[in-house]
């Protein structure tokens, strides 16, 4: 490949944020970023915190995937990490917060409810008391 063409390419991947399945967008975290605790305070001791969209983005993962926890990629740091935010926001009420506050913001005009009916034999009624 010419040098040239190494180049654009190499500009036009700079150019573009790429969003792995299952992770938040741009516009999604600045929506959810005001919601998420700040972690780890300067000068603190001890490791620093890794970074909360980072952990969100890992967190997101699991709940799409249905994966477990042990199966988190290693790009969203060591799992039991992860889990331990997820359990930590969970108990603080984080995520509630974020579904209560953003569903409010929804726009309700258009929604559809799907619903399934299934036949069943006359002799699966009597199944049930």
């Amino acid at each position: 490949m010419a040098p040239e063409c190494r180049t654009l390419i190499s500009e036009v991947k700079s150019m573009v944020s790429v969003v792995r399945r299952y992770e938040i967008t741009d516009a999604e975290w600045e929506r959810i970023k005001p919601y998420i605790p700040e972690e780890g305070v300067a000068g603190s001791r001890g490791r620093p915190s890794k970074d909360s969209r980072t952990m969100l983005n890992g967190i997101c993962w699991i709940l799409r995937s249905g994966a477990a926890w042990r199966d988190l990629p290693e790009r969203y740091g060591p799992w039991q990490t992860v889990y331990k935010r997820f359990v930590k926001w969970s108990e603080a009420g984080i995520f509630e917060k974020i579904f209560k506050d953003l569903a409010a913001d929804a726009d309700m005009q258009d929604i559809s409810i799907d619903s399934t009916c299934i036949k069943v034999s006359a002799s699966a009624k009597h199944g049930c008391d």
